[in-house]
């Protein structure tokens, strides 16, 4: 429990929102547009889906879509034509029928990996984690060597809570592909949550050693130099990440958030204005603004990128407490211990010393 007077309670014990970007899982493989080699007895057949081949290694994706459909309204089989006409139907969005596509090639080929390693990127995509976890464990299990599969497993593992596995299949797709950035940089974001920050900075300075115009890891690293304490190389692996991609919203913030911890209030004011002009629904930067300008006094502006925030974000108990103490401080009491009970979850006025005591939700 903290305490602090009614002009300053909570300012301390909540923390700045930092964003630990992380990598997204790889697309789909695309499955090997050959033509096929084999005679049959159907002509059209062959012509169809050679058609739909050639026109999809060749990146026309429309064409290579209505042959595709051509080719199943005819009620020809083929796994090959299913799994990458389900790549197409991902691409334009339509996830239900990617995942019906993919799992009609599966019906026909229940070995074919590549089908169970896309199907298992769509139910990740539409939340389907746990049977996502199946079927990627399956794609791994019919082809143990593919590096992006185990990286796919890991993702998914992440996002099930299930952080020490989810280390363990990102460190096999390293093991396989020594070179495989992405899975250094998601590697680094798993030991960070894990709390093994120097394991973490080894994994961060191996995708930067890799790819030294990886805009992602360097501020992933400046993130985790921050917890380290080391402020100042913080600042200077996201000053990179700037440097390298201008328009990075989230290293503006962060980099925000490192100025201040280093008292160059005026330089993070910069920085989270920055965010907000990039991305103007970036909820996180108009909380950090608005501590900014409430530590300047200017409660005006505080109240309004605190309100904004919560506007953007459901649930931003953080700025919604803040919010509460903007209030305290313009003497409008009672609206403030009511954002404050909100925001923070309870307050204790203590009466004999006319403190009051926050007590986290």
């Amino acid at each position: 429990m903290k305490e602090s007077g009614n002009k300053d309670q909570g300012k301390k014990n909540i923390p700045q929102v930092q964003t630990f970007a992380v990598s997204l899982p790889l697309e789909e493989k695309k499955e090997n547009f050959t033509t096929t080699t084999h005679t049959s007895a159907k002509t059209s057949k062959e012509q169809i889906i050679n058609q739909a081949f050639k026109f999809h290694s060749e990146g026309k994706i429309q064409e290579a879509a209505k042959y595709y459909r051509l080719f199943i309204d005819q009620g020809f089989k083929d796994q090959r034509v299913f799994s990458n006409y389900g790549i197409i139907l991902k691409n334009l969005g339509n996830l239900k029928e990617a995942e019906i596509s993919y799992r009609k090639a599966i019906e026909l080929n229940p070995n074919f990996a590549q089908a169970h390693y896309n199907l298992g990127n769509i139910l990740k995509d539409l939340g389907n984690l746990e049977e996502a976890e199946r079927s990627t464990r399956k794609a791994i299990n019919l082809n143990p060597s593919c590096d992006n599969s185990h990286f796919n497993l890991g993702n998914i593992l992440k996002d099930l809570g299930k952080l020490q596995e989810a280390e363990s299949s990102l460190r096999k797709a390293i093991e396989i592909n020594p070179t495989f950035t992405k899975a250094h940089l998601n590697l680094g974001g798993i030991l960070k949550d894990l709390g093994k920050l120097e394991e973490a900075e080894s994994s961060l300075c191996k995708a930067i050693e890799i790819d030294p115009t990886f805009a992602m890891a360097h501020s992933n690293l400046g993130i985790i130099f921050q917890n380290l304490g080391k402020l100042h190389e913080a600042e200077i692996s996201l000053r990179k990440a700037i440097e390298l991609n201008p328009n990075f919203v989230e290293a503006h913030n962060n980099l925000g958030s490192i100025l201040q911890d280093l008292k160059k209030g005026t330089e993070a004011e910069v920085s989270f204005r920055k965010a907000i002009e990039i991305r103007p629904d970036y909820a996180d930067s108009y909380y950090n603004l608005g501590l900014i300008l409430m530590n300047k006094g200017e409660l005006d502006d505080a109240f309004y990128n605190f309100h904004r925030a919560i506007s953007l974000k459901k649930n931003y108990n953080i700025a919604i407490g803040r919010l509460g103490e903007v209030f305290m401080k313009k003497g409008e009491y009672l609206e403030g211990i009511k954002k404050l009970r909100e925001g923070y979850g309870c307050i204790i006025f203590d009466y004999s010393s006319s403190k009051m005591n926050i007590c986290s939700k």
